[in-house]
This record gives structure tokens, sequence and C-alpha cells, in this order.
């Protein structure tokens, strides 16, 4: 197993015309390791996302160094990716639209599935791993729900053969119901894979139920981190104390009910 992507020092900031450049990261430090699910989690606009765009390439760092596998990550631009880095994927927040309208699921599939097509799994069974029928293939993607889109997406990462997984807050366009599912399934099919992950979100109460461990940022830094129950019982910053405590009880008594599938 292989695959480790290591954060080092990374700072990021956004130039904007007429106006103060923001530092989006600001010395941000952490690494996900082989087979291990890693929280990120913080309040919007604390830099959660410029990390993972950073991961994929979709953004430069201004400073420190990101690797994956010992390779550095630099932005892509019109340039292929470099085949070590496509081992590293990501399931963006809208399904929708990380999806082609225009093609049918199996042909979205195929696709991915042709970076590796002597050992990614056949289009039915990447649809059954996500718990969708294998008959639904010749489906656009608006014929399916925002809990199926999802599932979809997360398949096609998976066609790949991906050593890291990353979610970019993969459940917050979904109904509540399905958050909890939809994230245990993310962390069920990465792991059933070898696959680590990278689960990002502000929903603390869900990361707890999949994540090893908790990385958490405030304003662009990284102010605390460590295995999910430590965390969560015995936080350190006043700031994770703060996000804890504003964490809604799902049923009254702290725990997410069973949900029918979506």
């Amino acid at each position: 197993m292989a695959g480790e992507l290591v954060f080092d020092e990374v700072t990021v900031r956004y130039g904007r015309p007429g106006r103060p450049t923001v530092t989006a990261v600001d010395r941000a430090s952490f690494r996900v390791r082989p087979g291990e699910v890693v929280g990120l989690v913080g309040e919007s606009g604390c830099g959660k996302s410029t990390l993972a765009k950073l991961a994929c390439g979709l953004v430069p760092a201004a400073g420190g160094r990101a690797t994956f596998d010992g390779t550095p990550i630099t932005p892509y631009g019109l340039r292929k990716r470099p085949a070590q880095l496509l081992r590293l994927q990501m399931v963006f927040q809208n399904p929708y639209a990380s999806l082609n309208p225009r093609r049918r699921v199996a042909a979205q599939l195929q696709d991915a599935r042709a970076i590796h097509p002597a050992t990614a799994p056949s289009v039915d069974d990447l649809l059954r791993s996500v718990g969708l029928d294998p008959a639904l293939r010749t489906r656009y993607p608006h014929q399916f729900s925002g809990g199926q889109r999802q599932r979809i997406a997360i398949a096609r990462a998976m066609a790949t053969g991906p050593d890291l997984l990353i979610g970019d807050e993969p459940i917050a366009s979904l109904d509540a119901s399905l958050q909890a599912q939809v994230a245990t399934l993310m962390r069920d099919v990465a792991l059933a894979s070898d696959t680590s992950l990278l689960f990002i979100s502000h929903d603390l109460s869900v990361v707890r139920l999949i994540a090893d461990r908790v990385v958490v940022m405030q304003a662009g830094r990284v102010v605390e981190e460590g295995p999910t129950e430590q965390v969560w019982s015995a936080p350190q910053e006043a700031y994770t104390q703060r996000l804890l405590a504003a964490i809604p009880l799902a049923d009254g008594l702290g725990t997410i009910p069973d949900v029918a599938p979506a």
C-alpha cells in the first residue's frame, strides 16, 4: 500500500485585482497516511477546500510543499496530470456539476476505467459497490437523485484504482437524512480497496462516524489534530471546543438515526 499525502508548511494566497491578497491557507502541515481515514474540519472559509484543490493541482502553493507518495504536487493548467498523481482522485461537493449531463453513466465510468483497464472493476461491479443496480448504467445523470449521483461520482473516482480519495464537502449538497449514509459509504468503499480517504467537512458529527484522525482548521491554519475520539472527548483548543459545542443532537441523544438508501 502506498500513497502518502503530505502538506508541509503550505501557504496558498489568492490575488484580487485592486484588492488586498487573501491568505487562504497559512503554513498548514499534516499528512494522510496509507490506509487511513482523515477528517479535515472547520468553518466555511477556513481553507479546507483550498487544500483539496492544492492536492489535485488546481491551485499553486505560495510557500511550503505538498507531495503525494514523494512526488511534488504542482499546478497542471492545461498539462496532463502525471501518471503518479492520477492515483489521487477527488469527489466534489456537487455531483451534478462534476458529471457530464449528456453522457450515460456507463460511458463515464468506462472513461475512468481506461486509466487502468486491466485491473479496474467492471462498470457493473462499480455500480454494485456503491449500492446501485447495474441496470441503471444506461441512464443519464439527470435521471438520478442527488444521493444517487454522488454514489456515481464515488464509483467513477474508484474506477481509476486510486491510492487516495479526497471528498471535498461531498455530503454538503445532500439532504441531512442521507449525509451520514453517503459518508459511511465513502469510507467503506475506500477501505475495501485499500484506499486512503481525506474527508473534508464542516459536519463534525459525520466526521466522527468515519474518521480515524481529525485535523481542525481555523482561518487557514491547522490548530489541532489527533485521533478522532481523543479530539472529541478532550479537545485542546478553544476553537475546537466551540465547534463541538455547536453540534446539534440529531435525535435528542447525540446519535444519527438509520436512513433508507439514497
